[in-house]
């Protein structure tokens, strides 16, 4: 029988009885190599005779032969069916509960350890918490460890790395194998990142893909080392040997990268190397350049124009922001004007014209604080007070960048479609940039010159397969279906005939849905797409198509904490290893949820769930009859009251710690006065 009520996980040895006496470490007369193994297995009897090992006196009252010419294989045999020996295995003093989600019946097991699965989930920890590999060498994580589990052997750095190679390999496989049993194209991202403290360019690439369920999917397929120079060639070698690895070099749709003239020239060798007949209309839609680079470009140009005219805003915010002091006072004056300080002042970079725009935003807010720090303060070193007419210039400004910024936001999601909402949005811009030349403030009409240049520069010949994106969103069926009708009509007119049946067969029996931010366009083509199965087919290609680096991009972030100061001299495969599956091992930790619930009811019948839900109402209806009875109503006064005097809620008797309280099993319902 085990030791169940030892709470520690080494075995208590057994108390020594007249028949259980510890054996005596007499060397055994045996070879060197078989005396340990003798002693352990003799060690579970008794000598009897002083003369030698002739026979043993066993636990269970036994006697075996113990001479050298009987060997050790009959005792280590009855060791191992002794009904009396005492337990050395831990499974066997440790219990695991375990509480079932549906009926919530708790159930004790023997625990099982196993090293190898501990040590995978140590470097599962590492990789998606981004812990140093030396974390395994420091004493008191070992001690930590120790603590929760003795039996557990702690690996040193260079294991946990060859098992976090190991678990990247194991994952890539099992990546590649759903790339290639997906039946859809698969579009890439790409950019180059250079690390600060390793000075070396590193290229992230990303493929987006939507699967066999219809969902939006990406994946870093590539974070890889390139050797400078950054030159076309050596780009395209590394993308290709990418795309061989991953065996997806026969299921590209498009590849999205920054407007340069690097990629241009990478765009054409990839295609000439691997064959345009690989891609959708001979390579005529592979390359896609990304528009938060073009949107970038535009309004570099426009605030280049208008830079004079928020430079006294600008030089505002830096003053009263700059120190803690000058904060501190800006914050005093905020307060007697009662306006809250929950935004700080922030300073933007005339690099990035997002920052100018959250910079804008900003002091607009706080635009009353302004001139009462100089009447509070009176500060002399403060010279550059905005006037009412710097404010309306800031105004207009502003308005004009958050369109740019709203689009920039919706060009940046990665959970989303984005192919269909790239043509309504380009043309938004350009309406806009027409409305703003025609300005009567000379700088805003000046702007839009300038950004309309870099924009018919880059956008005036709209990528084509963006429009057929935005055309089989259904969304917009009742604009088709108004048109066909209306030439159809005219068309019968002019042949002095009845109107036609219509030949636009996609726009027959499709429901109108109204343009809200909320539609899941996927989910639609999902459930209504095999009325058109071509159709499906081309919206599964151009929907993974992202028109945004940002998932790229937002890898390195990932690698620049990783490729920090302390840790600047990780192998480049190494690095490779840790980005990859840290986004892996996210994706499938996220995704986690939604498969317990999904196989939780599939294993449910209709039947079950339909008893479940009657009890659970009839229950709720049980407790909502008895309310009244099991509720105490207190009023804020009552309560305050009741601590005053230190009463208990329930039953108004003096509070003690020693206080039980009979009525402990009701529940208190705080009501404001109001209600």
């Amino acid at each position: 029988m085990s030791n169940l009520g030892d709470n520690s996980c080494s075995p208590t040895p057994p108390t020594s009885t007249s028949h259980q006496s510890p054996i005596q470490q007499t060397p055994i007369p045996t070879s060197d190599e078989n005396t340990t193994l003798s002693l352990s297995v003799t060690n579970h009897g008794a000598k009897v005779d002083d003369s030698g090992y002739n026979s043993s006196k066993l636990k269970s009252e036994k006697k075996l032969g113990g001479a050298s010419k009987n060997g050790t294989s009959h005792l280590r045999e009855h060791s191992d069916r002794c009904s009396k020996r005492f337990q050395m295995d831990i499974r066997q003093q440790v219990l695991v509960a375990n509480q079932r989600k549906v009926d919530g019946k708790v159930t004790l097991k023997n625990l099982s350890f196993d090293q190898n699965v501990t040590r995978r989930e140590l470097a599962n920890m590492i990789i998606m918490h981004e812990y140093p590999l030396s974390m395994v060498d420091h004493v008191q994580f070992r001690k930590y460890s120790y603590s929760l589990q003795p039996l557990f052997a702690m690996p040193s750095r260079n294991t946990i790395k060859s098992d976090i190679l190991k678990i990247f390999k194991e994952e890539k496989a099992k990546i590649i194998s759903k790339l290639e049993a997906n039946e859809g194209r698969i579009a890439i991202t790409t950019d180059m990142w250079t690390a600060d403290h390793q000075k070396r360019g590193y290229m992230a690439v990303t493929a987006h893909y939507i699967d066999n369920q219809w969902n939006l999917q990406k994946c870093i397929i590539r974070f890889e080392y390139v050797p400078t120079l950054h030159t076309k060639e050596v780009i395209t070698s590394s993308l290709m040997k990418c795309f061989l690895d991953w065996n997806i070099d026969r299921k590209l749709s498009s590849i999205t990268v920054d407007n340069c003239s690097v990629n241009d020239g990478v765009i054409e060798l990839l295609i000439d190397r691997i064959g345009c007949d690989a891609f959708l209309l001979n390579g005529a839609f592979f390359h896609m350049r990304c528009c938060a680079h073009i949107l970038h470009l535009i309004m570099k140009d426009g605030l280049s124009v208008i830079g004079d005219g928020i430079e006294i805003i600008r030089d505002s915010v830096l003053f009263w922001g700059a120190t803690p002091k000058s904060w501190e006072k800006f914050e005093e004056a905020a307060r007697q004007l009662r306006i809250p300080t929950l935004k700080r002042l922030c300073v933007d970079v005339k690099t990035r014209w997002n920052s100018t725009y959250l910079m804008l935003r900003t002091a607009l807010f706080y635009k009353d604080v302004f001139p009462r720090c100089v009447q509070l303060h009176g500060d002399p070193l403060y010279k550059h007070l905005p006037t009412e007419n710097d404010w309306i210039i800031a105004t207009e400004i502003c308005e004009k960048l958050k369109l740019f910024y709203d689009i920039t936001e919706g060009f940046s999601g990665t959970k989303y479609a984005t192919a269909n909402i790239y043509f309504p949005n380009i043309c938004k811009i350009r309406l806009a940039l027409n409305e703003w030349i025609m300005h009567t403030d000379r700088i805003i009409s000046c702007m839009a010159v300038s950004m309309l240049g870099k924009f018919e520069k880059y956008w005036n010949d709209v990528l084509g397969i963006m429009g057929v994106a935005t055309i089989l969103d259904p969304r917009i069926v009742q604009i088709c279906r108004d048109l066909v009708k209306e030439y159809e009509k005219n068309l019968a007119l002019k042949k002095e005939e009845g109107p036609s049946s219509s030949s636009f067969s996609f726009l027959d029996g499709v429901e109108v849905i109204p343009r809200k931010g909320d539609f899941d366009i996927l989910n639609w083509w999902k459930l209504t797409g095999p009325q058109f199965l071509t159709l499906q087919l081309i919206v599964r290609d151009i929907y993974a198509i992202p028109v945004f680096t940002v998932a790229s991009k937002s890898t390195f972030s990932t690698g620049g904490r990783l490729v920090s100061a302390q840790r600047n001299r990780l192998h480049p495969s190494t690095i490779e290893a840790l980005t990859c599956c840290q986004s892996w091992l996210w994706a499938k930790e996220e995704g986690s949820i939604s498969l317990e619930e999904n196989s939780f009811y599939e294993d449910v019948d209709d039947s079950e769930i339909e008893e479940k839900i009657t009890s659970v109402t009839k229950e709720w209806t049980q407790l909502h009859q008895h309310a009244e009875e099991w509720t105490q109503k207190f009023t804020q006064v009552e309560i305050e009251e009741k601590k005053r005097k230190w009463l208990c809620y329930w039953c108004g008797t003096k509070y003690t710690p020693e206080h039980k309280c009979m009525k402990s099993q009701t529940y208190q319902l705080i009501i404001s006065d109001c209600e």
